[in-house]
């Protein structure tokens, strides 16, 4: 790529500003209530998932971006239009009517949060693993790993109810464990499909928006479960597991 072209590309970028437009609506959470926080709540999603497609509609097309929102938007959908049905595989739960117009008993804006945060963690499983089997492991453990301080915020918030509780994680009552187990089997087959998108390999991308949004995820659900909403076993567990991914890839970007 000649230097003019990627000064256009980066002009021509929106990620960034969505980016930062993300992270500031997160900060401003813990910091409103009521149906403020529900619209916040919305807005925040639909932002994220704005900069996810923006920034892999630039860097790797249309086309790419087309069979990433359909894969992702597309089994998050199903996944959890038979887990309010059926109770596979997540457990039996519900939605409230907190977070606006559903699908298939399905708040619209929850496809979009898988798609938003499943692109992040398929370029970390792909920088760590060499092979689409590994990199769909650990980007899936990435995606997974990030319900562990999703589902106790969401629930305390009252956005959906999980019934016939019988076994959770410390802190983090009212969530089965099957939600957790859901959620990974869910997340490595949804990162398993993505890798038959393929890879840049050309060393022209600029990922550091996606990066930067995985690792603050990380570091934000952390802090804000330890200091803001009173969870600090939250924090640990959710902060050991998603480490488990981010610590590495967050060394990995110090070399080319």
């Amino acid at each position: 790529m000649s230097p003019a072209r990627a000064v256009l590309r980066r002009v021509r970028d929106p990620s960034p500003a969505l980016a930062a437009a993300t992270v500031l609506l997160q900060i401003c959470y813990p910091l409103v209530r009521g149906d403020a926080r529900d619209l916040l709540t919305v807005v925040t999603v639909v932002v994220f998932f704005l900069t996810s497609v923006s920034h892999a509609l630039v860097h790797r097309g249309a086309r790419w971006t087309g069979r990433y929102v359909l894969i992702t938007a597309g089994l998050g959908l199903l996944a959890e239009a038979v887990g309010t049905a059926t109770g596979v595989p997540f457990g039996a739960y519900e939605y409230a009517d907190s977070l606006g117009p559903q699908l298939l008993g399905v708040p619209v804006v929850i496809p979009l949060a898988w798609a938003m945060f499943a692109y992040p963690c398929l370029l970390v499983g792909q920088r760590l693993a060499r092979t689409a089997l590994g990199a769909a492991a650990l980007g899936g453990l990435a995606l997974a790993s990030w319900d562990l301080f999703l589902d106790p915020q969401m629930v305390a918030a009252g956005h959906w109810r999980f019934s016939d509780v019988t076994t959770s994680l410390p802190g983090a009552p009212g969530i089965p464990l099957s939600n957790y187990l859901g959620w990974l089997l869910v997340a490595v087959l949804m990162l398993g499909l993505l890798q038959t998108l393929g890879r840049r390999r050309d060393g022209q991308v600029d990922d550091r928006v996606p990066a930067a949004l995985f690792l603050w995820t990380w570091v934000s659900s952390v802090l804000a479960n330890a200091a803001f909403f009173g969870r600090p076993l939250v924090a640990l567990t959710g902060g050991v597991v998603m480490g488990l991914v981010a610590v590495p890839y967050a060394l990995s970007l110090r070399r080319p």
